[in-house]
């Protein structure tokens, strides 16, 4: 036997041992480079939503990210959706676009480093448990990443004694951060439902993202005001945003849809970097062990 029919026998054999193949890796990888961006889109929004409207801000930056997901799908010519995936995206923006809303004013009332969480974890929680149902469990290396990565999930959840609470002693901005989780859970679960170019879905749903904020923003008569410094983080929020749910639609495809929420739902560890770094916010030595135990979870998602 020569040396090219040993390792051709070889990578026949990665995806039965468990290690790493490019097929098994691949929906990780999308995966794993929209946590980095969700989480800087998320700081950056939540940010900016401290002296901005939140609906205002969330729908300039919906604008924004419909602009350039357009660009770009206009310069790549994808073939385009079908129509239930068109109203599958429409229906996942609108949902996810309102919670979105909610989660930068949540971001903005509370400790980013105790709200982000907690929608991460609600978000994750409930298609998780929805594609179990459908699909069946994963491996068991998957099942103990998952159980690891909700693990992670609390520790950097943990309510820290400088958290400051409102008038009802919880800690600001909880419920309105369970309650976007919720909504990101829906988001999920409706752009599975999609097929065809996530470039194109992705900027279908933020059609549907802009209706409901813009909806908000009537209904609440919320002052049509964004300075330069809010604009700015608005239309950066946005871009890294609709590019993360682009990475998010194309891992999902590719692979199993607990899988990539439950390694998307790690992007609160760089929300809450961000604001150690930024905002000087606490930063406990269990957010610290939660950060790690994050990172070892993902390569055991994506070898299950």
């Amino acid at each position: 036997m020569n040396h090219e029919d040993a390792r051709f026998r070889f990578a026949r054999m990665l995806p039965s041992s468990g290690v790493f193949s490019p097929t098994q890796s691949g929906p990780a990888v999308y995966s794993v480079m929209a946590v980095f961006l969700w989480g800087t889109s998320d700081f950056a929004g939540g940010y900016g939503s401290r002296r901005a409207n939140a609906f205002v801000l969330t729908a300039f930056s919906h604008i924004c990210a419909f602009v350039l997901m357009f660009a770009v799908a206009f310069a790549l010519h994808p073939a385009f959706p079908s129509r239930a995936s068109i109203l599958w995206g429409l229906a996942a923006g609108g949902i996810g676009g309102f919670s979105l809303a909610i989660f930068y004013r949540a971001l903005a009332t509370g400790q980013m480093g105790l709200t982000a969480p907690i929608a991460a974890l609600l978000g994750a929680a409930i298609p998780t448990l929805a594609d179990i149902a459908m699909e069946g469990a994963p491996g068991h290396w998957t099942m103990a990443g998952f159980a690891l990565a909700i693990f992670a999930i609390w520790l950097i959840t943990r309510p820290e004694e400088t958290t400051e609470n409102d008038e009802s002693g919880r800690p600001k901005g909880v419920a309105m951060a369970a309650l976007a989780g919720v909504g990101f859970a829906g988001f999920y679960l409706c752009i599975h439902q999609t097929t065809g170019s996530p470039v194109w879905i992705a900027a279908t749903s933020r059609v549907g993202s802009f209706a409901t904020t813009a909806v908000a923003v009537v209904a609440t008569r919320a002052p049509l005001r964004l300075d330069r410094p809010r604009a700015v983080l608005g239309m950066f929020a946005g871009f890294l945003d609709i590019s993360a749910s682009a990475l998010f639609i194309f891992a999902s495809q590719r692979g199993r849809l607990d899988e990539a929420v439950v390694i998307t739902s790690l992007y609160p560890a760089v929300t809450v970097l961000l604001a150690r770094l930024v905002l000087k916010e606490h930063f406990s030595r269990w957010k610290f062990l939660g950060l790690l135990a994050a990172l070892a979870a993902v390569p055991m998602i994506a070898a299950g």
